[in-house]
């Protein structure tokens, strides 16, 4: 079998299994993750809200992931639940994470791998139960791991063959990793480190510098024209050039009206984030201690300077942004360190042949390749997959923790029994049950036949709603060009309905409280309560449904 079919095969069969996990997530035991379910609806706001319009995809979080469920929404009006259950960002995080094991392998293959190694550290990093639930949950960790990984591989190529390909693909990688995520930019700066140092060790002095230039040039340009890009398109058409830091629905406003990141001194913080990075990888710092030695003395120590310098930062500006409060404590954002376990397990052992290449550089350089494998190679293998296989059995008991894992812990409820009254279950079943009293909501509001236009919420939790909803036309969100005169005066435009929230946390932000600041408790004299919905999924707010029967009296709080 050739190297594409058995790739293709890998990523086929893996693909499937993550496929039929996040269907059954999304469609039987609806359970989302509200970042996901947040994309899923800037993708239905862009195709089949009462304004649709590209830039409706929103500017707080990068584009890559919605854009790339744009085709599947397209299809909603046939197959209603691609949006409704979510169905599109399970197909995206499941295709790009399948692909993340297709590169590992592939990294492997490269470098001809012993088939027991390869085998056992690629299982071991596509059966890694976060891996397994961050493939079928829609969230922006599969793109991004995929994009990590496939940069990895080329640039571990490009050191040996020197091929301007492999260049040009590490930099088209992280240039979608930026679209994925920010911290992509951490990952082209090391990318930029690491470029910059072999090309400079391995350039003739007469044209060093200029060959450093071009070099970290093409691996970094991507990322810089997606930075610059998003950034003025940003500005451009909101106003913020990083409305992530600055919008009032950005993660610094989140983090403000939600009272933290949860550590309250930067030495308790980094004491989390390194018990977070040893529950994903707890025998990763010794692996990495014998590898380098192992790498320093044959002298081929550039090709673990991609994996450690690319994904070595992205965690370090992830251990560092916790420990300063700007980003939450949770488990997923250092994900990272499995694939890159996984890519210095694979590069413990010798080559036994060298990296692929279309056509060779001037300063191409095969490594010395082992043919016969010995008691050293037999000793690094075992190391190598020992450390993955040891990092499965660590993050399930991890993930089992409400403290170190709070958004995952609950997977440990899925087959509890509905009458338990152990805390931690119920605990778990109250966040699998997030946002089904929003689904409850969708669907009174479908059954009432309304005109488009006629219920007015915004989406700091509304989004919940809308994406859920077989009618979204029917919503007035903020995408919408006229949402500012609606939210000034509903009665005049038509408005029927007002889901309001709690004017607390997040609720502050909510721009039906800005412009009527007693609206949830006593409907702010332009609306009569009709349903009161207390919110049975965890940290989400109860919700009040207002008819607007007037225009109310608090002009001077109008939105801008």
């Amino acid at each position: 079998m050739t190297a594409r079919r058995q790739a293709i095969g890998l990523f086929l069969v893996i693909w499937l299994l993550y496929l039929v996990i996040g269907v059954w997530l999304a469609a039987d035991v609806r359970w989302y993750f509200g970042d996901s379910l947040s994309r899923v609806q800037s993708a239905q706001s862009v195709l089949f809200s009462r304004d649709p319009h590209l830039s409706a995809i929103g500017f707080i979080f990068t584009p890559l992931t919605v854009i790339v469920q744009l085709p599947l929404t397209a299809l909603t009006p046939i197959f209603p639940a691609i949006t409704t259950s979510a169905l599109s960002a399970a197909v995206m995080s499941s295709v790009f994470m399948a692909g993340s094991v297709v590169q590992i392998a592939g990294i492997a293959r490269d470098r001809g791998v012993a088939p027991w190694i390869t085998i056992a550290v690629t299982a071991s990093y596509a059966l890694n139960p976060m891996i397994v639930l961050y493939a079928a949950n829609g969230m922006s960790e599969a793109p991004y791991l995929f994009f990590l990984t496939w940069c990895g591989r080329r640039l571990i190529r490009w050191i040996d063959t020197d091929d301007v390909h492999d260049l040009v693909a590490a930099g088209i990688a992280l240039g979608f990793a930026y679209l994925t995520r920010y911290d992509g930019a951490a990952a082209a700066l090391g990318a930029g480190i690491v470029v910059a140092l072999v090309t400079f060790r391995r350039s003739d002095t007469t044209d060093r510098m200029m060959r450093v230039i071009l070099d970290v040039a093409i691996v970094a340009l991507p990322a810089f024209v997606a930075f610059i890009g998003w950034a003025f398109t940003s500005w451009l058409i909101t106003g913020d050039l990083f409305a992530q830091l600055s919008s009032a629905y950005g993660n610094a406003a989140i983090l403000e009206q939600s009272g933290g990141s949860g550590s309250s001194t930067p030495w308790q913080a980094l004491r989390f984030s390194t018990t977070e990075l040893l529950i994903l990888a707890p025998l990763f710092p010794l692996l990495l201690a014998v590898v380098a030695i192992v790498r320093y003395r044959r002298q081929r120590f550039y090709p673990l300077l991609v994996p450690l310098v690319i994904i070595g930062l992205v965690l370090g500006f992830q251990v560092y942004s916790y420990s300063q409060g700007s980003t939450f404590a949770f488990l997923r954002f250092y994900l990272t360190v499995v694939p890159l376990a996984a890519v210095v397990a694979l590069l413990a052992v010798p080559a036994r042949r060298a990296n692929p290449t279309r056509r060779p550089g001037a300063h191409a350089s095969a490594p010395r390749i082992v043919v016969r494998r010995g008691a050293g190679y037999l000793a690094l293998g075992m190391c190598a997959v020992i450390t993955m296989a040891i990092a499965v059995p660590s993050t399930a008991v991890g993930m089992g923790s409400p403290t170190y894992a709070p958004q995952e812990f609950a997977v440990y409820s899925l087959g509890a029994h509905e009458d338990s009254v152990n805390q931690e279950v119920l605990d778990g079943q109250r966040v699998i049950r997030s946002f089904q009293t929003e689904r409850s909501i969708a669907q009174y509001l479908d059954d009432l036949d309304l005109p488009d236009g006629s219920v007015l919420c915004d989406t700091v939790y509304g989004f919940a709603v809308v994406a859920q909803s077989q009618n979204p036309k029917q919503f007035v969100i903020p995408s919408d060009q006229d949402f500012t005169e609606m939210v000034n005066d509903p009665a005049a435009h038509g408005v029927r309905y007002m889901l309001s929230v709690p004017r607390s946390g997040r609720g502050e932000s909510d721009a039906l409280n800005v412009r009527f600041p007693t609206l949830y408790e006593n409907g702010a004299q332009v609306g009569v309560l009709v349903l009161e919905a207390r919110n049975v999924g965890a940290d989400l707010p109860d919700w009040r449904i207002y008819r607007v029967t007037g225009s109310g009296t608090l002009t001077s709080n109008g939105v801008s």
